[in-house]
């Protein structure tokens, strides 16, 4: 906004500084989250078959009732779902039958038969 008023010349320069602080601001924020993700990211394992197959394998645990969810802060029972990451896995294994590692197929079927234990018991108590 510019005035002229009695051979003054006035610039209102609110408007400019505020928007060059937001861009500071915003640029810091971004540069803080960024480096808050390199942070995080330094934290998890190698993604790798095996690690993903551990990954799974507690998600199958989260939906027996062996661990807390990690969003409400509970343990809640949902079969038909844990069932269902159960199958994953057993598809997984027989896709990729003949391109495991042996290391790879002793995780795989130790996976499968201590969830599908744990998915019998769980099933016996809630019935």
């Amino acid at each position: 906004m510019e005035e002229e008023s009695r051979g003054f010349k006035i610039i209102d320069k609110r408007g400019k500084q505020t928007e060059a602080n937001h861009v500071t601001e915003e640029n810091t924020t971004k540069k803080e989250g960024k480096e808050k993700l390199a942070d995080e990211e330094q934290h998890f394992p190698e993604l790798n078959f095996s690690t993903f197959l551990l990954s799974l394998s507690t998600s199958v645990l989260v939906n027996l009732g062996e661990l807390p969810d990690l969003i409400i802060h509970e343990k809640k029972i949902n079969l038909p779902l844990a069932k269902q990451t159960i199958h994953i896995i057993e598809i997984m294994k027989e896709k990729t039958s003949g391109n495991l590692t042996d290391e790879e197929l002793r995780l795989i079927d130790a996976i499968l038969y201590d969830l599908r234990m744990k998915y019998v018991d769980a099933t016996k108590t809630t019935t």
